[in-house]
């Protein structure tokens, strides 16, 4: 049986959708953007105060509908740029309000340098599920193509892994 897979990502400025699409060409999963219903377009400074002062308020934005069901799909991979040392709040919206269990998950972010807590925060939203490995992804649009990359290395050992543990 094929597993099927799913990259579901939230991305502001591209960085992480630059790597989501990379790991689901990789891999031939489909692919689920996270979009906000009333996203505020900010630039400059003002975008690190709107989306920090969103990350410390734990707010949950809503949701477009999702395009797809997560829990159709058997491998997820959950992707976020990093705010404020955290995950996005489209991704706390997502993770708070779909009940994914027993689904076998990748977490990765992207930042511009320092992840903080963001894929351990992640990792504790999801308990009820196998975390099979993590990665992040520094400044990712300052080298596209390495980070592209780097990104389907990992996904294909990811898949590697599984079918290996299944014929042991």
């Amino acid at each position: 049986m094929v597993m099927r897979s799913l990259v579901i990502y939230y991305s502001f400025e591209g960085n992480t959708k630059h790597i989501a699409k990379a790991i689901a060409d990789e891999i031939s999963a489909d692919l689920l953007e996270l979009k906000v219903k009333n996203e505020i377009g900010t630039k400059g400074f003002m975008k690190y105060l709107w989306g920090g002062k969103q990350v410390f308020q734990k707010s949950k934005p809503e949701l477009m509908p999702l395009e797809k069901n997560p829990n159709d799909y058997q491998l997820i991979f959950i992707g976020t740029p990093v705010w404020a040392f955290s995950f996005t709040p489209a991704i706390r919206t997502f993770l708070e309000t779909t009940n994914l269990k027993d689904k076998k998950i990748a977490l990765f972010c992207t930042h511009q340098g320092m992840p903080g807590k963001t894929l351990q925060e992640m990792k504790e939203k999801l308990a009820n599920n196998d975390i099979l490995s993590e990665n992040d992804f520094a400044e990712v649009l300052k080298n596209p193509q390495k980070n592209a990359l780097i990104a389907k290395a990992w996904a294909g050992n990811i898949i590697s892994l599984l079918k290996k543990s299944k014929v042991d």
